[in-house]
């Protein structure tokens, strides 16, 4: 018995019974969440789907060597794995192996071999992507609704590949980005840091390194967003609104290539160490040495009260960084203002606003490590 399907013809199949080893479930609590969660299954069902996975990986691997050049792909459907052939006398070998069949009309080597082609040829901004389809056996290029400009990319596919597929999409793809604490913005050409992260999608850092509309470029000069607030001088202190190409994380970057995961922001007391994370110098330790100081910043940039002092040093740049304290220095402390000094030797003083008066001023929550 034959039937089509989406181009290709399924041979009476097995399900996944072929033997394989236990799939193992030390799933933990927080996969099992995730995958009820997002693909609206209930706990036995989540547990179930993963196992089938687990067993439909092992059939592949054996059903596509058994297939050999004959092989035109392979998809999971309706819970048991269909494996395309497009050599019929091939079926028999291919399904003893645990899977379905079907029949395809193109090789899976053959539209990988054009979709590589396809690959070389400069693509405009409204083709969103290719790939080889395996559930349709055809090459699918992806085409921003409404496009005008991508006849010429198409025309290409169908030279390369005996099959293509249109697929429209209505949002092209972007890159995706972390805010984290002490990695370096651009407001225009000047330098600043990163404090500390906050729900909602966005970060506090210091007001002197932007007024309120200012546009914020991020460490790799992405866009990232604009100051939502600003107040300097007498406070020094800021948060910027970050738009939907960057994600926030409770993290603070150690400069290293690890990252210290903030967990509250419980503040030291004086005489207690603390360290310190920006673009410019990275990563700098010192301690408390006295609180609520009012600083006189020399040019004319005026008084800034409230401030935290400390003999860590600093440099231009790392302006708005964090600072961190408390057991395994996983609590926010605050964002440099300005010091004295550099990190290249002697004696250096730096200041930090406290995180919680910023917290408080534009109503904001810190993002912490759940």
């Amino acid at each position: 018995m034959y039937r089509t399907v989406t181009g290709v013809v399924l041979l009476a199949a097995g399900v996944l019974t072929a033997p394989v080893a236990a799939a193992q479930e030390n799933y933990s609590p927080e996969l099992l969440h995730a995958v009820q969660r997002d693909l609206g299954l209930d706990a036995q069902q989540a547990r179930a789907r993963l196992q089938n996975d687990a067993r439909a990986a092992d059939v592949e691997h054996r059903a596509r060597t058994a297939a050999a050049d004959s092989f035109g792909g392979a998809w999971i459907q309706n819970g048991k794995l269909v494996v395309g052939i497009t050599d019929a006398a091939r079926a028999e070998t291919v399904r003893s192996q645990g899977a379905e069949v079907a029949v395809v009309r193109h090789a899976h080597s053959r539209l990988k071999a054009a979709k590589q082609q396809l690959d070389s040829v400069k693509a405009p901004a409204s083709v969103a992507g290719w790939r080889v389809d395996e559930r349709r056996n055809s090459v699918v290029v992806e085409v921003a609704r409404g496009a005008r400009d991508a006849a010429d990319f198409l025309a290409a596919a169908r030279r390369f590949s005996p099959s293509v597929t249109v697929e429209e999409v209505g949002e092209a793809p972007r890159l995706l980005h972390d805010v984290r604490g002490g990695d370096a913005i651009y407001n225009g050409g000047s330098p600043c840091s990163v404090g500390f992260t906050v729900e909602g999608g966005g970060f506090v850092t210091a007001g002197h390194c932007g007024d309120k509309g200012d546009n914020v470029k991020g460490f790799n000069q992405v866009p990232m967003g604009s100051y939502a607030g600003s107040s300097f001088p007498a406070n020094d202190y800021a948060w910027v609104k970050t738009n939907a190409d960057w994600t926030a994380k409770p993290w603070v970057n150690r400069q290293n290539g690890t990252n210290v995961v903030v967990k509250g922001s419980a503040e030291a007391a004086v005489g207690a160490a603390v360290c310190r994370s920006g673009r410019t110098t990275g990563w700098h330790c010192g301690t408390v040495l006295a609180k609520d100081q009012t600083v006189n910043y020399g040019g004319g940039e005026g008084q800034v009260s409230g401030l935290t002092k400390s003999d860590a040093c600093a440099e231009s740049g790392d302006s708005g960084g964090s600072w961190v304290g408390g057991e395994g220095f996983t609590q926010a402390q605050g964002v440099l203002s300005g010091g004295s000094g550099t990190c290249r030797g002697g004696t250096a003083t730096s200041f930090y606003q406290p995180v919680q008066e910023i917290l408080t001023a534009y109503g904001l929550t810190l993002l912490v490590s759940k």
